[in-house]
């Protein structure tokens, strides 16, 4: 993909389906639910500052298309369809991008594919002829082309063939997982480390239980294993200091982009943040809540302050480079 930083400064937004304005890589702008191939967007957005470093900012479940074949079962609400998604958190995090992080945007819904997964994480409930055994987590229904909705629906009422479901994985899972890595691969090669921070959300009843509050972000980090510590105690000190509470790795401690990057040793890092729904979002309405703005506001705090002097930390000598 060619950089698409224009000489005013400003950042731009590309994707395999041509240059867009930055405010059209944002998805469900005007908050539809968008269906059709007739309109289809590129399966994966990049939004890049006119001077990037080290980070990359990912958001690979904020999309909201669906193409015409992926053929849900007809009785299945729209409220329950994307009950999986992280509504609206590739809006958070866009402050990233003036800051100089590139954006790493997915635009097709979690319905359809969840990017957060390995490709050969089938189901064979769900998929006629996949291969086995499957994974804990697509046994339970939740595997790269899920079984069931977030709020554990049904999502169809026929199984999928082999040759359907690789057909999707290669429109929409390679091309996103390709500009991520051409993504960290520049970082790498610009700034001698990349970093990963793959943002997503989790709905309130995830951590907490009836009459007590859950944490407000859960940061992942392999437990130590995908990052730097120092990024990761960063982090917890930046959303501590906004009065939420933050938990390590419980219950979420990294999916594939961060286990897949997570390779300190070789100047990569990841780390992966849940944000609570509860700050921002009203699951039952499907659109932003009262917090919406304080929650903005904050997000735009901790990014700006992650990456203070435009890239975060002073850029590290790999090893065996002279000082």
């Amino acid at each position: 993909m060619k950089n698409t930083a224009p000489a005013n400064g400003r950042a731009r937004a590309c994707g395999s389906g041509g240059e867009t304005g930055y405010a059209g890589a944002m998805s469900g702008a005007g908050g539809e639910h968008r269906r059709g191939d007739g309109d289809a967007p590129p399966p994966v957005a990049v939004v890049r500052p006119p001077a990037p470093g080290r980070f990359v900012f990912a958001s690979p479940h904020s999309g909201l298309f669906l193409p015409d074949d992926f053929a849900p079962d007809p009785a299945l609400a729209a409220a329950s369809l994307h009950s999986a998604g992280d509504a609206r958190v590739d809006r958070l995090i866009a402050p990233g991008a003036a800051a100089g992080a590139v954006l790493v945007l997915g635009q097709w819904s979690r319905a359809y594919v969840d990017l957060n997964r390995a490709p050969d994480d089938l189901d064979p409930v769900l998929v006629a002829n996949a291969p086995g055994p499957a994974s804990p987590r697509a046994a339970a229904g939740y595997g790269v082309i899920p079984r069931l909705t977030g709020d554990g629906r049904p999502l169809y009422a026929r199984r999928l063939s082999l040759a359907e479901a690789d057909a999707r994985l290669a429109r929409v899972h390679a091309p996103y997982h390709a500009a991520l890595a051409a993504e960290m691969a520049a970082a790498h090669a610009r700034r001698g480390e990349a970093v990963l921070v793959d943002w997503h959300s989790m709905p309130a009843r995830a951590t907490g239980s009836p009459g007590v509050r859950g944490p407000d972000v859960v940061l992942g980090d392999r437990h130590g294993a995908a990052c730097d510590a120092a990024l990761t105690r960063r982090l917890r000190r930046a959303f501590e200091a906004l009065g939420w509470r933050v938990a390590l790795n419980r219950p979420y401690a990294g999916g594939w982009s961060t286990q897949l990057w997570g390779r300190p040793a070789e100047g990569f890092h990841a780390i992966q943040i849940e944000l609570n729904r509860a700050l921002y979002w009203d699951e039952a309405a499907g659109r932003p809540g009262p917090g919406w703005e304080r929650a903005a506001r904050g997000v735009a705090r901790v990014i700006a302050g992650l990456l203070e002097a435009g890239d975060g930390t002073e850029k590290k000598p790999r090893p065996g480079a002279r000082p």
